[in-house]
């Protein structure tokens, strides 16, 4: 349990959160009993969320070495970085260029008392952190932790990981994709990960309806609403595929089936 000394009047302790019960299924500290209540319950709804979780982080950490490796970006903009778990993203850039600069934005304030830890960088690259709602971001990119961070005339990687399936029709997440994507320059990338049910509808759906019963409402896509995102964008190989499934390296849990994972991924490059 957490004892982190958050403030009483911003952090909601009786009722579940999707970033604790994320912290707390893939055996994290920073949860409360609502969420550990709540992650025991999903995942005796379909016990492999545990592992579809896993799936996903690994997913990003593959993500993110292959946009610094093979794509050769040295600016990341990750927005709903959620509770910090090591490697962190900028952990992973900074392994393989310690110049790397990362921006990450959320607006819980679990993740800005805990956001110490997404911090510590390299003393050659930079890390910064916004306080800032996926749903509204008109002024994040005059914020002068990103400006200060980052140079907009250089490509970024926009990192929306695990977020989307929380945004409802009404929130068009689409567009908000987009309104990010737009202030980028030719070569940035976007690497993202995008909830579907495609694959196990039937326990899918009851861990969706754990998460409604709870107050957080998911909305989750087919491959054709996934591919929406990526209008006008280049995908990289092998495209829109299941999170285990994207450059794959042994690195993480094997002999995982297709109906464990309720996740796509994919990164595409902005021409």
């Amino acid at each position: 349990m957490p004892e982190n000394g958050w403030p009483a009047d911003r952090i909601d302790t009786e009722n579940a959160h999707s970033a604790r019960i994320y912290d707390y299924i893939l055996g994290g500290k920073d949860y409360y009993p609502a969420d550990q209540e709540a992650g025991d319950a999903m995942s005796r709804e379909w016990p492999a969320l545990p592992i579809h979780m896993r799936a996903n982080r690994d997913w990003m950490n593959r993500a993110v070495r292959w946009l610094a490796e093979e794509a050769g970006m040295r600016q990341f903009l990750d927005v709903g970085t959620g509770i910090p778990t090591s490697p962190n993203l900028h952990e992973i850039a900074q392994a393989v260029s310690p110049d790397s600069r990362v921006v990450y934005v959320d607006n819980d304030p679990i993740v800005l008392t805990l956001s110490q830890g997404l911090l510590s960088s390299t003393p050659e690259g930079r890390t910064a952190y916004i306080e800032a709602d996926f749903r509204d971001l008109a002024d994040l990119f005059e914020a002068p932790e990103l400006r200060e961070t980052l140079d907009l005339d250089q490509p970024v990687a926009l990192t929306v990981i695990a977020i989307v399936h929380f945004m409802l029709d009404a929130d068009d997440a689409v567009g908000v994709v987009r309104r990010l994507l737009e202030p980028l320059p030719s070569g940035s990338y976007l690497a993202m990960s995008i909830g579907t049910a495609e694959f196990a509808p039937e326990e899918v759906g009851r861990v969706a309806r754990e998460y409604a019963a709870r107050n957080m409402p998911m909305r989750l896509r087919t491959i054709d609403e996934a591919h929406e995102f990526f209008d006008g964008l280049e995908l990289v190989e092998p495209g829109i595929v299941q999170v285990h499934k994207w450059h794959p390296d042994g690195t993480g849990e094997q002999g995982i089936r297709d109906e464990d994972i309720a996740m796509y991924g994919a990164v595409a490059r902005k021409p």
